[in-house]
């Protein structure tokens, strides 16, 4: 395993981030396809085997189980002090007026609820799960600014927003002296490069790590285009992403079928290594439902396309409308 500095930290986390939306308790939230405690646990186990010391959740995954298990694995299997763990604030938690968003009510409270999901005193990296249309930003930061403080969070992070929106609060935060953002988590993979206009010379220019969230595109990128899985059977966000591009993701997903027949790889190798070789990218969050995506993972970062096979991979992607934000 590779280990890198996230951003202009001092962080190191391992190439590969092992996201743990795949991990919960199916009856509860939005995914019904999550694996269970019993079926998630040897996942969490393998990654730390593999060197994987990156784990990324969110309170809103699973209504909160998803913080439990992986909370729960990681004090099992590891010392606290040899793994990062990031979670999310945003989504909505609970009825009722203060149930989601991003207030400063919000924040204080969601950030003591998942310590307490995790099992944890602190954690390493906190992100806001998306920008929040209706609270002030400035009242957002101070309070991120104040977890930290407070020993919370060790660092902050953000996700899935506009270039313009994210420099804003880069911006606000060194007006003020508040802790920055040292990361953006974003949408990035074969079908969907728009993130390569703004965000990410934005994140190389300023110094934020880049840890992409569905690098293989929640599957698509590892099978042929008429398989399906049992997760896109279900997934309706999914649908959401991808619908309206199908014929010309089909013709990319093609293409990434070619090149890894010319390596002799699984498709997912050659998917995950795109992203990985993308000028800034930190450590893609890579979801697993099965013990050999892991080790595609893992085989990944030995694979370095050549600039014909990025030519290749890259030839058929055509403008997509920009989604992933709400």
């Amino acid at each position: 395993m590779d280990y890198v500095k996230l951003g202009h930290t001092g962080l190191q986390v391992s190439r590969i981030c092992l996201g743990c939306m795949s991990y919960g308790v199916p009856e509860r939230g939005n995914h019904p396809w999550v694996l269970d405690e019993e079926h998630s646990r040897p996942f969490i186990k393998r990654a730390l085997e593999l060197g994987i010391n990156f784990f990324d959740t969110a309170n809103v995954y699973s209504d909160g189980t998803s913080e439990e298990i992986l909370g729960r694995a990681l004090k099992d299997f590891v010392s606290r002090d040899d793994v990062v763990i990031a979670t999310k604030v945003h989504g909505r938690m609970r009825p009722g007026p203060n149930g989601g968003g991003l207030s400063r009510k919000a924040i204080l409270t969601e950030i003591d609820q998942s310590l307490r999901r995790l099992g944890t005193d602190y954690v390493d990296l906190y992100q806001i799960h998306r920008w929040d249309y209706e609270t002030p930003i400035e009242e957002t930061l101070e309070a991120l600014h104040d977890v930290v403080k407070a020993g919370k969070a060790r660092y902050i992070g953000a996700s899935s927003m506009h270039a313009w929106q994210f420099m804003k609060a880069l911006a606000i935060q060194d007006q003020n002296g508040w802790a920055r953002f040292v990361s953006m988590q974003d949408y990035l993979n074969l079908l969907y490069r728009e993130e390569e206009r703004e965000m990410l010379p934005l994140c190389r220019e300023e110094g934020v790590g880049v840890i992409p969230w569905s690098p293989m595109a929640r599957g698509r990128l590892t099978r042929a285009w008429a398989e399906a899985s049992h997760r896109s059977e279900l997934d309706a966000f999914g649908r959401t992403l991808y619908e309206a591009t199908a014929e010309a993701d089909r013709q990319v997903v093609e293409r990434v079928a070619q090149v890894a027949a010319s390596r002799g790889v699984p498709m997912a190798q050659i998917a995950l290594a795109w992203v990985l070789d993308t000028p800034g990218v930190t450590s893609p969050i890579v979801g697993a439902t099965k013990l050999h995506h892991l080790d595609d993972a893992i085989d990944a970062l030995a694979i370095h396309l050549t600039p014909e096979e990025r030519q290749t991979l890259e030839a058929d992607y055509v403008p997509h409308p920009v989604v992933g934000f709400r």
